[in-house]
């Protein structure tokens, strides 16, 4: 690319700027997807609905916060208990969108504070798009600000 850049300053501003159009007139266009490439007869994803209660995320939640604290804050920070857990909303937008559940509660941890906890279950939200997935948000603990103000963008 050194060795192009420099053989453009020698011949000159005018002359490696026609070069350089001349290469483009040349360049292949762009076409339409032939019909192999239009992916037809794909019915998309069959989402069925079933999503966990809120209560079988709580360990999900508990062993995610215990590592991120951990490796992230170097924080010896856990959540010891939850109270008050209810759901929030359940597929609260369009039919065809990804099913979630939406819940929260109240989280103790082991500095003594209860904190709010929002959360949602996804189906087909896990690794990979298997099993279930769970994004969560312990409120005055998002050090990253990913749920900022508060964690309300956990919730719906």
């Amino acid at each position: 690319m050194r060795d192009l850049i420099t053989s453009f300053k020698r011949l000159g501003s005018a002359t490696a700027l026609a070069t350089a159009l001349g290469l483009l007139a040349f360049a292949q266009t762009a076409q339409a997807a032939n019909p192999l490439e239009l992916n037809f007869w794909l019915s998309g994803p069959l989402y069925e609905g079933r999503v966990a209660p809120c209560e079988k995320a709580l360990s999900t939640i508990t062993s995610q916060f215990q590592e991120k604290e951990s490796m992230y804050w170097n924080s010896s920070l856990t959540i010891t208990g939850y109270g008050n857990i209810h759901e929030v909303a359940f597929r609260p937008w369009q039919s065809d969108n990804i099913p979630r559940r939406f819940c929260s509660g109240k989280a103790m941890t082991s500095d003594g504070k209860v904190r709010t906890v929002n959360y949602s279950i996804i189906e087909d939200g896990g690794f990979a798009g298997f099993d279930q997935g769970v994004e969560w948000c312990v409120t005055g603990l998002d050090r990253n600000w990913a749920y900022n103000p508060r964690c309300r963008l956990a919730g719906p």
